[in-house]
Order: structure tokens, then sequence, then C-alpha cells
């Protein structure tokens, strides 16, 4: 029975490719005159061996080393209204993907099943011709990617707006620049009206407006209830204006699942094993001395859950689980947090009046220290856990970079980003309080305003 929600489904997908083989070299001039004139044969050999898989069985089992798997067993399934992230390294399968899914390119195994209309836009400017002018590319790009002429005729106002490169419509486009191409392309694509949207890095470049101006176009493609794939590596634009990503690693799925994590499972490289949570189950083998070792350290949300990814309007714990060993110390845990750029963001060290002043006794403990929503910035951060005692001032354990977590900003508002789209430069991003006073050019009147 077909599940009418679904937009796209994905079973056992995999495409398979045989890496070009090496030249061989002429020992002679003679050899290399025969080379030239059997090679027409040798090149149409060589070409029909790339499609040749009689060395490799169905189980991928003792192929040839010249056998490339681009993607493998990728099973998944995109509801209908929603807009999915694809990412990963380059390398990883997502342009494979893509083009399987647009029928560019047929699949070794499995299939993909695509149930709706689809536009794709793998490459921003496919079908522009240099000679042509802005206007004439207009039809012809917009023709490439299905719509008629009347539906141009309609809408080519809007396009040219959209695109903000009016005064220049009627010039070649071998005298535009590259982010004219970009704007020109995109607007013309933004007012395709399919049912699927399949985009491949279309926000590469473009000055900070314009890529403002085609996340909200690209969002409200989604809220009309169309289904948008997204591959980019532009994170920010990911965490934005996707609900969910998939994760390409090597050809296989390596997460799947809310936007922000999965940004954050990529960004922190916690697919390769650090993330936002570390555990020592050995006390013997755990960091720290006869009098104090420690047991674990994650990041949590004020709910308890430990993530990779946190949104940047919300608290964030840095929480370590302890063991004291030796009763009659005043114990000091701090933390260090440091970002990408290896700039110290700040230190804090245990301030719960609890335990001020106060010797501890045998015993396990459990420290959180709270970062309020709105405070740090985006991107990876990497938290150094340590201990002190006080009375001998001495560090018990310190475990440099023991986690590291993403904060991710979006376009849902209540975050110091407002309005803007582009980058925010800084090591920490506060939501400050704002008051703007207004007087009248007259003198008649003041307003004051608060935000």
């Amino acid at each position: 029975m077909i599940d009418k929600n679904i937009a796209i489904k994905i079973e056992n997908l995999g495409k398979r490719y045989r890496i070009g083989m090496e030249e061989e070299a002429s020992d002679s001039i003679g050899q290399a005159l025969f080379n030239v004139i059997k090679s027409p044969l040798k090149n149409y050999k060589k070409y029909r061996s790339l499609y040749n898989f009689k060395d490799a069985n169905a189980n991928g089992l003792h192929e040839s080393e010249d056998v490339f798997w681009a993607i493998k067993g990728l099973n998944f399934e995109v509801k209908r209204g929603e807009v999915v992230g694809i990412i990963g390294t380059n390398g990883a399968g997502k342009s494979t993907l893509l083009k399987i899914l647009s029928k560019i390119t047929a699949p070794t195994e499995g299939h993909a099943e695509i149930r709706g209309r689809v536009s794709s836009l793998l490459e921003v400017g496919t079908g522009f011709h240099k000679e042509l002018t802005g206007r004439e590319n207009v039809y012809m790009n917009a023709t490439i990617l299905g719509m008629r002429k009347k539906e141009v005729d309609k809408k080519f106002d809007q396009i040219v707006e959209f695109s903000e490169v009016e005064k220049f419509l009627d010039t070649p486009v071998k005298r535009y620049s590259m982010g004219m191409r970009v704007r020109l392309a995109f607007a013309v694509a933004a007012h395709l009206e399919p049912e699927i949207l399949i985009i491949d890095e279309v926000l590469a470049v473009g000055d900070a407006a314009f890529q403002r101006k085609c996340l909200d176009t690209m969002q409200d493609v989604g809220q009309r209830g169309k289904t948008v794939l997204f591959v980019s590596h532009n994170m920010a634009a990911v965490a934005r204006l996707c609900q969910r990503a998939i994760l390409l690693d090597q050809g296989k799925i390596v997460k799947d699942g809310p936007a922000s994590s999965t940004v954050s499972m990529y960004l922190t490289g916690s697919m390769h094993g650090d993330s936002g949570a570390r555990i020592w189950p050995d006390l013997s083998s755990a960091p720290g001395d006869h009098v104090a070792k420690l047991r674990a350290v994650r990041t949590v949300t004020e709910d308890g859950q430990s993530l990779d990814g946190y949104d940047i309007r919300h608290p964030i714990g840095l929480q370590m689980e302890y063991e004291v060993l030796e009763e009659g110390n005043i114990i000091l845990p701090y933390y260090e947090v440091i970002n990408d750029d290896g700039v110290r963001i700040f230190a804090a060290v245990d301030q719960d009046p609890s335990w001020l002043n106060r010797p501890r006794p045998r015993g396990r403990y459990t420290s959180t220290a709270w970062i309020p929503g709105n405070l740090l910035s985006e991107g990876v951060l990497y938290i150094t856990v340590a201990m002190r005692t006080l009375n001998r001032k001495l560090r018990r354990f310190f475990v440099r970079d023991a986690i590291t977590f993403n904060v991710v900003d979006t376009l849902e508002g209540g975050s110091a980003r407002g309005e803007w789209a582009g980058r925010l430069k800084g090591a920490v991003r506060p939501l400050l309080k704002w008051e703007t006073q207004y007087q009248k050019e007259d003198g008649d009147q003041a307003l004051s305003q608060t935000a």
C-alpha cells in the first residue's frame, strides 16, 4: 500500500563506479606510433570496461581495487512538505544521490521512488549562454528547468525584480560578475512551482542580503507544503532552513535526525569519536588521583538531554560527575570554554553556595554549571574540565578538550541575530537590551521606544 504522505522513498540504494585505468607508457617511437593506430579500439574497450562489473559479486566482496562505491545501502523516506538537508564532506556521496534522484544517472542497486513533479537545481547557471543577454538567458534557463513560455511571461517581472539585475538585463551574460549570474539563475529557480525541489549548493556565492532573500524564499517553499532536498556546505543555512538533516560519510548514512544535532555531529567530528559526552566507567583508569577522580563530563539541556548541538537561545549545562576518594578537602570543579579559533571564551569555578568553603565527604558528586541562553556565539566549542583543592592548591585532574558541542542559531527569532542573515563575528553573542529615542525634525514631539 502506497503512503500518500511520502514524497521520496529510498531503499537499499547504491551506485558503483570503476576508476579509470592508468595509461601505459611507450618505450620507443615505434611503439608510440603503433599505440596511436590501435588507440580507437583500445579506448573503446577501456570505455566498456568502466561499466563492466563481472569481477564483482552482488554483495560487494572480493571486488577489484578499482571498483568504487559512491553510495551504498541508503535507506530513508522524506515526507511531503519536509525540508531535508543532505550534508557531509567532499566525496561523501551527496551529489551522486541527487543525480540519481534527478534521473541523471541510474543506481547500481536498490531503487529511488519519487512521487511528484521534480525540479532540480544541481548547478546554478546551468543553461546560461555567455553570448546571450540576461533576458534571453532567463527564458532559456527557465525552459531547461521545465517552465513553459507562458509561465515565464507571467513571472518575468517577478524574476527580474528578485534578481536585482534589471539595469543589466539586456547586457550579454559574459559581462556579468559571478554574483550577478547566481542572482539571475536562482531568481529563475525560485519561481518554479514543482512538488519536489532538489537543490545542490546554491548559496555559495552572493552577498549577505541576497543569501537572506534566498533563505527566505526556500523557507517559504517548504512552508507552502513543497518537499525540498537541500545539499550545502553552509551549515548555518542548513540548520536554519531544514527541520531534518541526513549526514553522509563514505557513501553511507551516519546520522538522520534533527538538523541542529546532525549539523553539530558533522562540525564537531563526533561521527569519528568526539562528542558532547564522555564517560570513564573504570575508576582505576579515570583521570584523577587519590583525592578525586573524574567519572563523566557532558553537556545537557534543561530537561537533562545530552546533545551534540544546542539552540543558541536556550541554556546549556556543563555537567561533570566525579568521585571524592579522600574526605576533608575543599573541592573546586571548574571548566574552560574555548572556541574553534582557539580563543578561551571564559573559565568557570564552582560557585554552589551549599559547598563554598566546606570540605566534602567521600562519595559521588554531580556538578552542573549553567550557561545562559543568548550568550555564546555560533560554532564549535571545546570544554576543558579540571578540579583543584583549595586547601592544598593542587590540580587533581585536568582533561583538555574533554568534550565538544555546537551552538546553532535559527531563523525562528528571539536571538541576537534578529533579521540579519549574514555571519556575526565575535566570541560571544549576548542578546542586549536596546533603547531607541526618536525626535521629529520640527522638535514638536519626541518618542521613546524600547526593544
